[in-house]
């Protein structure tokens, strides 16, 4: 593993203990095979002065909720010390009264609460203490001879302790177990099934030591040659297969009490994992490290016989799973899956948003990874069922349960937008990334792919006029998020002001194809989903021109009625689905690429106004925006519209032709 130390970089954070402790966090934060979303954690020894001139011994412990990645000092919190030692010290505490005293020992109580393992940072004699989850170690404890593999590969310089909870059992393990311990001599503890720990009096030389320590599991890996145990395979996917992942996703959904997004994972690697011998019963032997139970649940549904049968069968055996453990104390979490496996074809993420699915996609790509080690090292063994069962029903995280934040309106829901790269697709595309929506953005510009490349935001080049480039791009946006529930069909143009006797037929139908034929084209590309998706809903982009044409613009009115009409019929078809479709009439929208300022200056001119009495000349005085359109179209595609179909609803200030 690389040494990501810099000595100028480090001169940078020299200010201080705590400084310093962001910067090697930072580094450990850095490598996804130490930590990945939240996990792993960091602490110094530092002092502080109170209110009355003391000074105090403080703790300052990675905060809940921060990221070692991007943690910043406000994202340690500083307990008391003394306080923390002592807790240590008794002889029982279940865990939630734990959490009451870490947060009672804060000296700020408006910093994040302290890690549910600062007691044991704080037991650990030494004034930097580095915890990670490291992929390597804990794939080797993750073995039938793990332990005697990491006794061989670090000797007596790590401490080696069988699995406990995390919390107060795993301090009180800790401190047990090192009453007589030189701490010169101890270069690292490593908690089977969990992670490593490293310590030392200054940042540097216990960052090396994580590094150090884990290189060495590294290193004893490629001697078993483990890492050429990584089986890689590719699949070419069927339409009929995203029709199924569709499905699962909707099934998977339903199971969970609101929309999920799919992520199917075609990459090698995984699709290489899909096709192991026994794959069904290896990728149901449990996690890398229990902590990640919370992100994935504890097993992978199976594909098989079919993706949606695979997700019934994960829900009754869950459901089996809770009842064998629960004391009749507990809330069941719900009963759907969060990653599976289909044989031959690759793995799924599932996800509650953009940023849940991420988080367990990123961590299958380490579960299929350290799996394959741990076959390579004799068979994979993670944690038995019951401890497992635990970590994920901790009091602790049903404790959590109630403190949820409320879903966003659009959280698990999936939006295709055309014309996406600018203008009013692109303004309607970032209002629903807004609300929480996945949203796949299309456009001819390649550059959408860019504007478009976070989380919850997939741009896909594809000339909508193409019906293989728009089937494609339609398949990959179900690659990526499983299905799609709502429809922005905006793509469009204005072709040159022509009177009908100056009108070619080339130019007419050129319009007729884009401002018409291609938002067809979608909608039949789209149904097949639509008709699995959740409050599924058609937006059409349609014109002022429609109630109200211009002279010069035949060829854009016709197309844009043709498309209302096509769209009122739609409404009548698709209604028996619960598929909405309705219409949008925007007018003058000057911040789009139509109006450029020479335009908007010879058009003022033209009526005798200024560009500024140009732009708000409607019923209102109200200059139209791209983001106005926007608004609209989210709303539409709400709640507060959940019973209109078929309408046609002006954004134009208020015109009185169309009046």
């Amino acid at each position: 593993m690389e040494n990501l130390w810099d000595e100028q970089e480090a001169r940078q954070f020299a200010g201080s203990d705590l400084a310093m402790r962001v910067y090697t966090s930072r580094l450990l934060g850095r490598e996804p095979s130490l930590v990945l979303h939240g996990g792993g954690n960091t602490s110094v020894k530092s002092t502080l002065t109170d209110i009355f001139g003391v000074e105090e011994d403080i703790l300052f412990v990675k905060g809940s909720g921060w990221d070692l990645r991007t943690i910043e000092e406000p994202g340690f919190a500083p307990a008391r010390l003394r306080v923390l030692q002592r807790l240590g010290q008794l002889p029982a505490m279940t865990d939630i009264q734990m959490a009451r005293e870490l947060k009672a020992s804060m000296v700020d109580p408006a910093a994040p609460a302290p890690s549910v393992e600062a007691i044991l940072h704080a037991l650990i004699p030494l004034r930097f203490v580095d915890h990670t989850h490291t992929d390597a170690v804990v794939a080797i404890s993750n073995t039938p001879r793990g332990e005697e593999f990491l006794q061989g590969i670090f000797g007596d310089s790590v401490l080696i302790l069988p699995y406990v909870m995390p919390g107060f059992v795993l301090a009180k393990q800790v401190f047990e177990a090192t009453r007589d311990v030189d701490w010169s001599r101890l270069q690292g503890i490593v908690l089977l099934h969990h992670g490593l720990f490293t310590f030392a009096d200054d940042a540097r030389t216990s960052y090396d030591a994580m590094i150090r320590l884990v290189t060495k599991a590294e290193d004893f890996l490629r001697s078993e040659q483990a890492f050429d145990r990584i089986a890689a395979a590719r699949y070419e996917p069927s339409a009929e297969d995203h029709l199924q992942l569709a499905q699962a996703r909707r099934r998977a959904s339903e199971f969970h009490g609101s929309p999920m997004l799919a992520q199917w994972k075609l990459d090698e690697r995984s699709v290489g994992y899909s096709r192991l011998a026994g794959i069904a019963d290896i990728a149901r032997r449990g996690p890398v490290t229990p902590d990640h139970t919370l992100h994935t649940k504890q097993l992978a549904a199976i594909f098989d016989p079919d993706p949606v049968a695979g997700i019934e069968c994960f829900r009754n055996d869950y459901l089996r799973y809770f009842e064998a453990h629960d004391d009749g104390t507990l809330t069941c979490l719900d009963p759907a899956p969060r990653f599976a496996v289909w044989p031959g074809k690759g793995c799924v993420a599932f996800g509650a948003n953009a940023k849940r699915v991420g988080i367990v996609a990123d961590i299958l790509d380490h579960t299929i990874r350290a799996v394959q080690w741990g076959e390579a090292l004799g068979g994979w063994r993670a944690l038995s069922e019951k401890e497992i069962f635990d970590i994920e029903y901790w009091e602790l995280e049903q404790a959590k349960l109630k403190r949820a934040p409320a879903r966003r309106p659009f959280d698990g829901r999936v939006v295709l937008v055309t014309g996406a790269a600018s203008g009013i697709g692109k303004a309607c595309a970032e209002a629903f990334l807004a609300r929480g929506a996945a949203v796949a953005a299309l456009d001819i510009d390649p550059g959408v792919e860019q504007l478009f490349s976070g989380a919850g935001a997939f741009g896909v080049e594809c000339d909508v006029t193409h019906e293989a480039s728009l089937a494609d791009a339609v398949r990959a946006c179900v690659r990526r998020f499983g299905g799609i529930d709502v429809v922005v069909s905006n793509a469009g143009n204005f072709p040159a002001s022509r009177a009908l006797e100056e009108l070619d037929t080339e130019t007419l139908e050129r319009s007729m194809r884009l401002n018409f034929g291609s938002h067809l084209a979608l909608l039949r590309e789209c149904l097949p989903y639509l008709k699995l998706g959740f409050e599924p809903s058609v937006v059409l982009m349609a014109s002022k021109n429609v109630p109200a044409p211009g002279p010069g613009a035949a060829a854009y009115s016709a197309a844009k009625a043709a498309l209302t009409q096509a769209g009122r019929v739609a409404a009548i078809e698709l209604g028996r689905h619960g598929i909405r479709v309705n219409m949008l009439h925007p007018n003058a929208v000057f911040d789009t690429g139509l109006w450029s300022e020479e335009v908007l200056e010879n058009r003022a001119a033209h009526y005798g106004l200024s560009v500024a009495e140009y732009k708000t000349s409607n019923l209102l005085r109200a200059e139209i925006t791209a983001a106005d359109v926007a608004e609209v179209a989210v709303a539409v595609a709400g709640p507060a519209f959940a019973r209109t179909t078929g309408a046609q609803i002006p954004i134009d200030g208020g015109n009185e032709r169309v009046i």
